[in-house]
């Protein structure tokens, strides 16, 4: 099952926590929000964009950066957007936390696992 793995580790990066909490419009944003350290992982800043989150941990906006165009503009789009199964957000603290791990049926993205496992393991 390493197809499955090899996506799970990737839909539980920061970077793309954050785009599925709707909190940045596309990874890049994300990418680019995190890197200015407007988030916290259990309550300490990250930004570190590939930093793996696990079941438990809750990602939050700053205190400080809660104010800001890009973070109103998320909480109207977030309710629109939707949130995966394997996550909960709450829109009005704009804190999100990891339920559990996703499975394979938890990920939306169409993509052929076997044939990039079958490609790197050449």
């Amino acid at each position: 099952m390493t197809g499955v793995a090899l996506l799970s580790f990737l839909e539980r990066r920061l970077d793309n926590m954050v785009f599925r909490f709707g909190l940045a419009a596309s990874r890049a944003e994300a990418r680019q929000l995190i890197r200015h350290r407007h988030f916290l992982i259990n309550g300490r800043k990250v930004d570190v964009p590939s930093y793996l989150t696990g079941p438990g941990d809750q990602v939050s906006v700053r205190e400080k950066s809660r104010e800001k165009a890009v973070f109103k503009r998320a909480v109207e789009t977030s309710e629109r957007r939707g949130v995966p199964t394997w996550l909960e957000f709450d829109a009005e603290k704009l804190i999100g936390r990891i339920i559990k791990l996703p499975e394979r049926s938890d990920i939306t993205v169409p993509i052929n696992e076997r044939l990039v496992v079958e490609l790197y393991s050449k």
